[in-house]
């Protein structure tokens, strides 16, 4: 089976990216380790490093996205785990045969060349599960 290698990140969503960055980075004295916006998602993402991780704080920048109704379902708070693994596509293969409820049964890319795909909270114990892997440095 395909080896889980670390917590990547952990996200939470925000509808005042400027009020939860007064918290995490002012109050808590986390260090803002950039600001992008990611259009092809439609958010806009504080990434905050913690050791071999990161905190990122979203922000739904348009309202037809999965994080703009998640927040407006579920408000302010965790929004999901972001799993580092080693195979992607074979752990996918590993979760279909187990019968776990995918929302990406395929690896989704991001422009930076990072491959993605979630896993259903419907199968996570209600916990929204991102696995990701590492571009490959060939």
């Amino acid at each position: 089976m395909p080896r889980i290698k670390r917590i990547a990140h952990l996200a939470v969503v925000t509808d005042d990216l400027e009020q939860a960055l007064r918290f995490w980075r002012d109050a808590l004295g986390l260090e803002l380790g950039g600001l992008h916006d990611v259009a092809h998602e439609g958010v806009r993402v504080a990434f905050l490093p913690i050791g071999d991780s990161s905190l990122e704080v979203v922000l739904p920048t348009r309202e037809d996205t999965g994080v703009a109704r998640f927040l407006h379902k579920r408000g302010p708070g965790m929004h999901h785990i972001c799993l580092e693994v080693e195979d992607l596509e074979g752990l996918l293969a590993h979760l279909k045969a187990q019968g776990v409820q995918l929302i990406h049964e395929e690896p989704q890319t991001s422009p930076t060349g990072r491959r993605y795909a979630f896993i259903h909270p419907k199968s996570a114990g209600g916990v929204l599960v991102e696995l990701y892997e590492a571009p490959s440095s060939v």
